[in-house]
């Protein structure tokens, strides 16, 4: 019989917990497929003692029945998928044997991280805060166009066509006055970077490539079970994020179509994961941000830096009118709550029910946030004291995080399904 794909995404600005429930929910799937994004992703996976950061590998890749399908959406980078497939290696998984890769999906390359820091620094005061992993210039390119992708890799004439785009690239470095010499890639001279990238096409090429379109297409004729694997968060998506403070791609549950060449009626359940509260990596528009020892205490207690760039996130209480937007355009069916065991601890816990833009309430994400100030009015919940971690049923949490949960559900209209209490697998609670 025909089955759906179901789709698990972030419905904030990143850095959800995607990579636990992935981990938690791929012993139900044949198949895990990431369908956008790149290296500027990290999903975060621990079980046991053992922690592991994923950029580019899908996160059901810890189970060994499972297909994990890199898809055409996704934007690759060999030197950083080759370091990621040495620190999986360390848990005994054999990543060559349960990952196929889209002949269409991109190549990241080093002149596009070249350019990505050249364009970040002729910002200024109005960088964008990119990860530097090159996303934003390879997108780009395939845009124009003029992208390479991993099927190129056994053309004749790939050698030819990486010269003269690696050509054009460095004309528009010269014209921002930078010799490529004095940049640093990964800590290294880029010249270096360079020839170890190139080094890194053979480890690429051990993974077998398929035309994941058909491949995906045929999986679900005979039934298979699919779940799509979204990067970043809806806040960051290209079209309807707070631009241009947002990442390349469609991070929405539309990008499942574009990213693994599946129809939109073959869509099936639309998991939307948010956290207990709110991040933000980099730049731009953060209603609900709090700049005070709250705001300190949540980054300490939650352990909020970036995954990928190490930086400290930003934090500040749930955003409700942005989580209910992030479902409209997602067609959520289903939400699932991150980080509850962080609010522990805090006498007071606040919800955004609505902003304050020009003295008048609204529930709607404005146009542009950034210029348009748009003042949260918050609903205010009793804290808890207790330490969530060893709770394994709903009805024993506190009743105040009860009470929290059961508030979303009723604002949402959607059900709650799965709260995380703790960062391992283990410590999760399905309703």
């Amino acid at each position: 019989m025909e089955t759906k794909t179901d789709v698990l995404l972030g419905l904030q600005w990143g850095d959800e917990g995607k990579g636990k429930i992935v981990d938690v929910l791929t012993p139900h799937y044949d198949i895990v497929a990431r369908f956008q994004g790149g290296p500027n992703a990290g999903h975060t996976i621990e079980f046991g003692s053992k922690k592991f950061v994923l950029h580019t590998i899908p996160s059901g890749i810890f189970n060994k029945n499972t297909i994990n399908v890199i898809g055409n959406g996704v934007l690759i980078d060999p030197f950083i998928l080759d370091s990621e497939i040495e620190s999986i290696r360390t848990s005994g998984v054999d990543v060559f044997k349960n990952i196929l890769v889209s002949r269409k999906a991109h190549l990241i390359l080093p002149t596009h991280r070249l350019l990505d820091a050249v364009y970040e620094k002729a910002k200024g005061k109005d960088k964008i805060g990119s990860t530097l992993k090159g996303i934003g210039p390879a997108y780009t390119d395939k845009a124009a166009r003029k992208g390479l992708r991993t099927g190129d890799l056994d053309q004749a004439d790939f050698e030819q066509r990486y010269q003269k785009i690696r050509s054009q690239h460095l004309k528009i470095v010269s014209l921002y006055q930078v010799d490529f010499r004095d940049i640093a890639i990964e800590g290294i001279p880029f010249e270096a970077y360079e020839k170890s990238w190139l080094e890194k096409l053979a480890v690429l090429q051990q993974f077998e490539k398929t035309d994941s379109e058909y491949f995906l297409n045929d999986a679900l004729a005979k039934g298979k079970k699919i779940l799509a694997e979204g990067a970043q968060g809806s806040m960051l998506d290209i079209d309807f994020g707070a631009y241009p403070f947002v990442t390349s791609s469609s991070t929405t549950s539309a990008g499942v179509c574009s990213g693994l060449g599946i129809p939109p009626s073959k869509v099936g359940r639309v998991f939307g994961i948010f956290k207990a509260y709110c991040t933000r990596v980099g730049s731009g528009p953060f209603p609900t941000e709090l700049f005070d020892q709250t705001g300190e205490e949540l980054r300490k207690k939650g352990h909020e830096f970036g995954a990928t760039t190490g930086r400290p996130r930003r934090c500040g209480w749930l955003d409700l009118p942005a989580l209910k937007y992030a479902i409209m355009l997602n067609g959520v069916t289903e939400l699932k709550i991150m980080k509850a065991d962080v609010l522990s601890g805090f006498p007071k816990v606040k919800v955004a029910t609505q902003y304050k833009i020009n003295g008048q309430l609204t529930e709607t994400v404005p146009f542009d946030p950034e210029r348009i100030e748009a003042e949260p009015e918050y609903r205010t919940f009793e804290g808890w004291d207790e330490p969530l971690n060893e709770i394994s049923r709903f009805d024993d949490l506190p009743q105040q995080l009860r009470k929290y949960i059961q508030f979303i559900e009723k604002e949402t209209g959607i059900p709650i399904q799965l709260v995380s209490v703790g960062p391992n697998r283990e410590e999760t609670i399905v309703r």
